[in-house]
């Protein structure tokens, strides 16, 4: 990324909100800000006060980034696109509620699609995959009745600027033609991201029966979407108990269908490896 940094523009949050913030539309607040420790725990603190559902924070940097199970990473200044989202899915089963990062990386390989000439896949329940390798992270955290969705892409990191001893990838290594585009291509994935976001949430939230994915078609399309699926795994439950078995499935409230020896298991969080 050495080769590139001086070239990233920064985001203009004032040209994003022209773009993305309406009386009619989600978004309500997009904020920008050089450096911060996670924008999934400032959002969070920001729900607790009041915050409204549209609120959304971008930092440039994030030093105390967390990832599922805990694990923490830091993003150096303008490498990737960080942010979060706070969303209040007010009506919506409680149930129903694992969709949300399901709905977000459908949401990212869309836009990703769109403005980097990449085609992700999806690996249960929430890395972004590019060739394999992990492009990118969601983390949905819940306080009260808010819910903050944060999504990590790398976008200019190149191979020395990634963890040696993990699968990781960036824009800059997948885009055919050497790299994600113009410097500009960081605002332009986020102003496309946060539309697919704002398009997928609207129609699962107000569904007449409110977080149906069938009825919006957010399950097909994760399925079409899902590495997973189809792929023999080993999951890690929260407590440290292991299963192994195929993929074969996900089930209307975004749960993870594993048919094992014992039979078939349901996996509403864990950490999943692809055997094969």
């Amino acid at each position: 990324m050495s080769d590139d940094r001086g070239a990233v523009l920064s985001l203009d949050a004032t040209e994003i909100t022209k773009v993305l913030v309406s009386p009619e539309g989600l978004w309500r607040d997009v904020r920008v800000v050089a450096e911060t420790g996670s924008t999934n725990a400032d959002l969070l603190a920001a729900a607790r006060a009041g915050a409204a559902e549209g609120t959304v924070l971008v930092a440039e940097a994030q030093t105390a980034a967390r990832g599922r199970m805990g694990r923490r990473w830091a993003s150096p200044p303008r490498a990737g696109l960080t942010f979060s989202a706070l969303l209040r899915p007010d009506g919506v089963p409680g149930a129903l509620l694992g969709w949300l990062p399901l709905l977000a990386g459908v949401a990212t390989t869309a836009a990703v699609r769109a403005v980097a000439a990449v085609d992700p896949a999806l690996k249960w329940p929430n890395d972004v995959l590019a060739g394999g390798a992990k492009l990118g992270g969601i983390l949905a955290e819940r306080t009260g009745t808010a819910i903050v969705v944060g999504i990590g892409i790398n976008v200019w990191q190149n191979r020395a600027d990634l963890p040696p001893d993990a699968a990781a990838t960036s824009l800059a290594l997948e885009a055919s033609g050497g790299g994600p585009g113009d410097p500009g291509a960081r605002e332009r994935l986020l102003t496309e991201l946060l539309a697919e976001l704002a398009r997928w949430y609207l129609a699962w939230r107000d569904q007449a029966s409110p977080g149906d994915a069938d009825a919006c078609g957010l399950r097909r399309e994760y399925v079409r979407r899902c590495a997973t699926l189809g792929r023999e795994v080993a999951v890690t439950l929260p407590g440290g108990q292991a299963i192994s078995g195929t993929a074969t499935g996900v089930d209307r409230a975004g749960r993870l269908e594993v048919r094992t020896a014992a039979g078939l298991v349901q996996v509403s969080a864990g950490d999943v490896v692809h055997v094969r």
